[in-house]
């Protein structure tokens, strides 16, 4: 009898200081259909959208009513490329030898707050030192604010490859490392990399399929892994359920990434037509990263700002993505939205939406690749759009984004599993 009380007052508290969030939103885009309604209200229960109504409701007198009658409302973007743990700056290559993990941390804290900040809930990092698995941590503990963080911990390249992490040291500081250090040369390497990343904490696979640009080596798009020790990462990563993705510049690399069974393309620099055809024939997925091509060509413009291998591969490379996109989205290829943060100032995710407009996608479209696309690639069955029984991640801009691509930078509200981080 004493326990039936106890539990039957319980509930009567939960059900008296439970309530819900109204919000009154004055546009709504439906991404799925890729339309605008107007004058809807959202009501959220707890961390999910519990029914969004007809014209604006206010519901009881304990429930939060927010008004976003002059704004558009929709699902928090998903960025499926950043960098959370770092952002690049003239010290960057010096930075290596003189910041603690700690320190690392503690950037990498601030990086994850301009990112919700900016109307991103939810990131897939794509490799750093491991600090990264500890972020995604707290964030979901809430001792951080930050976007819900898929990582891949540390990514996955060959010796000297793009991944390296000794790449451009002096010979006593460069060492032998191997698959644990994320370096790979062999099947068997391939294989062991993946299972550490799992003991690791990792979510996803990331590996380096070509030269990049960011690292000090001579080349920035030569194929770097054989096919079969592609195949033996993604029959490995497939043991584990992880998604996988490859930095790719240059187009052999790509070729044998997309062979291989990898999912996702980053970047895609200097694709040909025919490999165009290959991601369509294998649904492998374009995340194009054109925000980070353009910042990286203008800050190897920049006397001294990069060293000068990574200066010149930077002006070469960086400028060709975004006619990249534009032949690859005109031909039919899958495309995902992502920016590659990091490169660029964390909390700009934004541009990338605008030059995806300038190269001919429409707004609607690039909306979606950041939220229904990204929520299928990563799994997330309950994310990326405003219908019951999803998560409540919500955001809303000042003015149209279908008349003005650039309001999507003007992120006013921010709300994740149902918690308001900024409304303004």
């Amino acid at each position: 009898m004493k326990k039936l009380l106890t539990l039957t007052v319980i509930l009567f508290a939960v059900n008296v200081f439970a309530q819900d969030t109204y919000l009154q939103c004055g546009r709504i885009i439906d991404v799925d259909n890729g339309t605008v309604l107007t004058e809807k209200t959202i009501v959220v229960s707890g961390s999910h959208i519990k029914s969004v109504l007809d014209g604006y409701k206010k519901g009881g007198s304990k429930d939060v009513v927010v008004d976003l009658k002059n704004k558009t409302v929709m699902p928090g973007f998903i960025d499926l490329h950043v960098h959370i743990e770092s952002e690049s700056n003239p010290a960057a290559y010096i930075q290596k030898f003189t910041l603690n993990e700690a320190d690392v941390a503690f950037n990498s804290t601030v990086n994850a707050k301009k990112t919700l900040m900016a109307g991103i809930t939810t990131v897939r990092d794509l490799g750093g030192s491991g600090v990264n698995i500890s972020l995604r941590n707290a964030i979901n503990k809430g001792l951080v604010e930050g976007p819900r963080i898929f990582t891949a911990g540390k990514a996955i390249g060959t010796t000297g490859g793009h991944a390296d992490p000794t790449n451009g040291m002096k010979k006593a500081l460069m060492g032998n490392p191997g698959p644990k250090e994320g370096v790979v040369n062999s099947i068997e390497d391939a294989r062991k990399a993946v299972r550490q990343r799992y003991k690791d904490g990792a979510d996803v696979i990331k590996i380096t399929a070509t030269g990049g640009v960011l690292s000090v080596a001579k080349s920035g798009q030569n194929p770097q892994f054989t096919l079969e020790e592609i195949k033996s990462i993604t029959s490995t990563a497939k043991d584990y359920n992880f998604l996988t993705a490859a930095h790719a510049h240059g187009d052999e690399g790509m070729r044998r990434a997309i062979l291989g069974g990898i999912k996702t393309i980053e970047h895609g620099t200097l694709m040909s037509d025919e490999t165009m055809d290959l991601m369509i024939e294998h649904n492998t997925y374009l995340v194009p990263t054109i925000t980070a091509g353009k910042q990286a060509a203008e800050n190897g413009a920049k006397p001294g700002y990069y060293p000068e291998v990574v200066a010149q591969k930077a002006r070469e490379i960086g400028p060709q993505i975004q006619s990249m996109f534009a032949r690859a989205y005109k031909k039919g290829v899958p495309i995902a939205f992502g920016t590659d943060a990091g490169v660029y100032p964390h909390g700009e995710n934004a541009r990338e939406f605008v030059y995806m407009v300038e190269a001919g996608m429409p707004v609607l479209e690039a909306i979606k690749a950041a939220t229904i696309t990204n929520a299928a690639l990563l799994g997330m069955d309950d994310l990326g759009q405003l219908k019951k029984d999803y998560l409540a991640d919500i955001i809303a801009v000042e003015g149209n984004p279908e008349k003005d691509v650039e309001s999507l930078k003007n992120v006013s509200f921010v709300m994740k599993e149902g918690a308001i981080f900024k409304n303004q």
